[in-house]
């Protein structure tokens, strides 16, 4: 890989530092412990938020998720996976490099829109297509096979795509790469121009979101993401038998749209049953059912193994492939170490259908 180095630059009020970008200022230097980078991330917006701020963050981030890290009450720890995605940046800008031949350079830390100062972003790479200054930037992924298909014919999913228009509306560049290891074995990868109008909504969205729920400090409001799901289930230590004093108005609003949603969830899946079972009984004995010569759907043997019936069925043969396995004693857990047993028992929502 050819690495270059990013030109000199003066920065406004400060001393010259490597910033390389036309609309930014180098605000911390890469080589910073990651408790002060933690900091100055928690006091803006940075490329990693604005996808989960716009809700598009999947599985992993919200905007709940971001209004807790900035308040610094973060529930990710890390994990195997963003641990190999930062190892295995240097490969990606690499193989980016040996396909596309833009030459990239490590950028030199934190940058700071000269203008905005919640304006933040943490590029993973600048690209040099011209002698002078970085031209552009490069985000890079590491991505299962199983998201590949999201990544074929010059496709880039929202939320790295998000990131690169941000990098370049921190930046100033008027275009960004985003390269994608796929899989372990596929490198896909693709430009994307500045988009005015992308920016300048990505910038009034994310300012408003920043001045309302950073700076004013309100909560943003409930929504139906899965990540949002997983972060409320480990963001408070339950208090046993302690009392959440609701208004009642609001708690039966909230009831009724509780059993409405239920209820069209309940008819919703009896209509799903009903098109399967229709499927079912035309596919018959058959695994494959085909129209005008090509796969409709199939019906194979290869879901869950149904232990109970064929111990019932066969329980000699069920004895003979039957083994002890290590398992938590849960209830002597419970009653030595009661305190541990309720810090990792999962919550549950009920609502009963009498009440209010």
């Amino acid at each position: 890989m050819t690495t270059m180095t990013p030109a000199l630059v003066d920065v406004p009020g400060s001393v010259s530092h490597l910033a390389d970008a036309p609309t930014a200022r180098l605000l911390l230097p890469a080589e910073v412990s990651r408790e002060e980078w933690l900091e100055v991330r928690r006091a803006g917006i940075g490329g990693s938020d604005v996808a989960g701020i716009l809700g598009l963050g999947g599985k992993y981030t919200g905007p709940r998720h971001v209004f807790e890290e900035k308040h610094g009450r973060s529930t990710f720890k890390g994990n195997e996976a963003a641990e190999i995605g930062t190892e295995i940046e240097d490969f990606i800008a690499h193989m980016f490099t040996k396909r596309s031949g833009v030459e990239t350079a490590e950028a030199p830390g934190t940058l700071v829109h000269v203008d905005r100062p919640w304006q933040r972003v943490n590029v993973d790479r600048y690209t040099f297509e011209r002698p002078g200054p970085a031209s552009g930037l490069l985000e890079c992924k590491n991505r299962s096979e199983y998201q590949a298909d999201q990544w074929e014919d010059g496709a880039v999913p929202d939320a790295p795509a998000i990131q690169c228009h941000w990098g370049m509306a921190v930046g100033g560049w008027d275009h960004g790469f985003v390269a994608a290891l796929v899989g372990g074995n596929k490198l896909r990868w693709s430009r994307l121009e500045r988009d005015e109008e992308m920016v300048e909504y990505l910038v009034d969205y994310c300012g408003r979101w920043f001045q309302r729920h950073v700076v004013e400090g309100f909560e943003p409001p409930a929504d139906g993401l899965e990540a949002t799901t997983d972060l409320l289930a480990k963001l408070w230590s339950v208090k046993a038998e302690t009392i959440a004093e609701i208004d009642v108005a609001q708690a039966k609003e909230l009831r009724a749209r509780h059993a409405d949603v239920k209820a069209r969830e309940k008819a919703i899946k009896e209509e799903l049953r009903l098109v399967e079972n229709e499927m079912k009984l035309l596919t018959a004995e058959n695994e494959v059912a085909k129209a005008g010569g090509k796969p409709a759907w199939t019906w194979k043997g290869n879901g869950t193994f149904a232990s109970k019936q064929f111990t019932e069925a066969e329980p000699e043969l069920a004895a003979a492939y039957t083994h002890m396995v290590p398992a938590i004693d849960i209830d002597r857990l419970k009653a030595e170490q009661p305190e541990k047993y309720a810090t990792y028992r999962a919550r549950v929502l009920r609502v009963p259908a009498k009440g209010i």
